[in-house]
C-alpha cells in the first residue's frame, strides 16, 4: 500500500513537473532563426496546427507543442488571423499567440504628398522598395479603374489621392493604385461633385483646375481665393497663365531643368495656358482633398491676378494696375533688396 501511495505520488509530482516545464516553455522566450528577422505567411483559413508547423518551421517557436500549448491557455485559437508576420527578437509562445490574435501583420508606409504628380509617386514607390517605377507607372494608366467618372482619360494622373497607405510586402503596384483611386473617389463627396456641376465642371475640369490650385498654393486658407482667380479668368476669356502647366508640359516632354524660363513659356503643347486658352486637355499633379473643394466652390471674390509675397503667402489684385504694384513691392523690390543685402556682406 505504502508503495502504491509512494508511485501515486512521484506520478504526481512528474506530471506536476511536466506540466511545469510545459508552461515555463510557453512563457520562454525563443529565436531559432538567424539573421535580424524572419517573416512568416500565414494564409486565409489556417488552423492552430498549421499556423504551428509554419511558426516552427521559420524558427519563431520551439515546436508545434509549445505553441498548441500557448493557444489552449490562452483561449485565442478562434481569433488568429491570417496575414505576414514579422519577428526581430525572441518571443514567447504566448507573446506569438497574443501577436496573432491582435493581427498585428506587418505592414509598411509609403506617403504621397498633395501636389505630386504620378511620375513622381512612381520614382518613391521605387525608392521605397515596393517596386519598379515602371510598374507604378504601368498600373496608373489602367484607365478602366476610372472609366465612369471620366471616360476620356488617358492615363490616372489627377486621380490617385495623395494620403499615408500602408502595404505589405507582398502588395502589387496594381493593387496600391485601386486603393489611390478608392481614396480618391472617397474625397470626391457628392457635395463637391454637385458644387461642381451648378458651375458647369465636369469631373475631369474639376479636377485640372484642382491641380493647378494644388500646385500654385501649399496654403490651405489661399486655395479657394487661387480657385477664384482662374475661375474668373475661364469666365471672362481670360488665359490662365500658370507657370506650373508649362513645367508639367516640359516634364511631359523630358526638357524641363527646373528653371523656367520665357523661351519656357511658348513651348508648344496644349498643357501650356500661355499658349492656349482655357483649362490644360488634363490635370497637371494628384490633389488633395481642399483643392478639390476650393475647385469646385471658390471664393466670392473678383481677383484676376496674384503674385508671391516670398513668405508662402500671396498678394492678390483685381486690377492689372494693382498687380503691377504688387510685383513690384513683393518681387522686383524684394529681389532688389536681397541682391544688395547680398553684396554687403561680400
Amino acid at each position: 500500500m505504502k508503495r502504491l501511495l509512494l508511485a501515486f505520488v512521484v506520478l504526481v509530482l512528474v506530471c506536476a513537473g511536466v506540466a511545469a516545464w510545459l508552461v515555463t516553455g510557453v512563457n520562454r522566450a525563443y529565436k531559432g532563426y538567424e539573421g535580424a528577422e524572419q517573416f512568416v505567411e500565414i494564409p486565409q483559413g489556417a488552423g492552430p496546427a498549421g499556423i504551428a508547423r509554419r511558426l516552427t518551421q521559420a524558427g519563431v517557436v520551439r515546436n508545434t507543442t509549445t505553441f498548441r500549448l500557448a493557444v489552449w491557455m490562452t483561449g485565442e485559437g478562434r481569433r488568429l488571423q491570417a496575414g505576414e508576420y514579422r519577428f526581430d527578437h525572441a518571443v514567447s509562445a504566448r507573446q506569438v499567440v497574443d501577436k496573432l490574435a491582435r493581427g498585428e501583420v506587418y505592414l509598411r508606409p509609403i506617403t504621397f504628398p498633395e501636389g505630386w504628380t504620378m511620375r513622381q509617386m512612381a520614382d518613391l514607390y521605387a525608392q521605397k522598395g515596393f517596386g519598379t517605377a515602371d510598374a507604378f507607372l504601368k498600373a496608373a494608366r489602367n484607365t478602366s479603374l476610372i472609366s465612369s467618372i471620366d471616360p476620356s482619360a488617358e492615363d490616372l494622373e489627377g486621380y490617385l489621392f495623395p494620403d499615408t497607405y500602408t502595404l505589405p510586402r507582398s502588395a502589387t503596384a496594381d493593387q496600391l493604385v485601386s486603393r489611390m483611386v478608392a481614396g480618391f473617389e472617397k474625397a470626391l463627396t457628392p457635395q463637391i461633385r454637385q458644387q461642381a456641376a451648378s458651375r458647369g465642371l465636369g469631373v475631369r475640369q474639376l479636377v485640372t483646375l484642382a491641380s493647378i490650385v494644388e500646385k500654385e498654393t501649399g496654403n490651405p486658407a489661399e486655395r479657394p481665393l487661387v480657385a477664384a482667380v482662374y475661375s474668373n479668368r475661364l469666365a471672362i476669356g481670360m488665359g490662365l497663365q500658370c507657370d506650373p502647366t508649362v513645367i508639367y508640359a516640359l516634364e511631359r516632354a523630358g526638357r524641363y531643368t527646373g528653371n523656367l524660363t520665357r523661351e519656357n513659356l511658348m513651348f508648344d503643347s496644349p498643357y501650356n495656358t500661355y499658349r492656349y486658352a482655357g483649362l490644360p486637355p488634363g490635370p497637371i499633379a494628384n490633389p488633395g482633398r481642399s483643392s478639390l473643394a476650393a475647385a469646385a466652390d471658390p471664393a466670392r471674390v473678383p481677383y484676376l491676378y496674384f503674385v508671391s509675397r516670398n513668405d508662402g503667402t500671396h498678394a492678390f489684385a483685381t486690377t492689372l494696375e494693382e498687380h503691377n504694384r504688387n510685383v513690384e513691392e513683393f518681387q522686383k523690390k524684394f529681389f532688389r533688396d536681397r541682391r544688395k543685402a547680398g553684396g554687403n556682406t561680400r
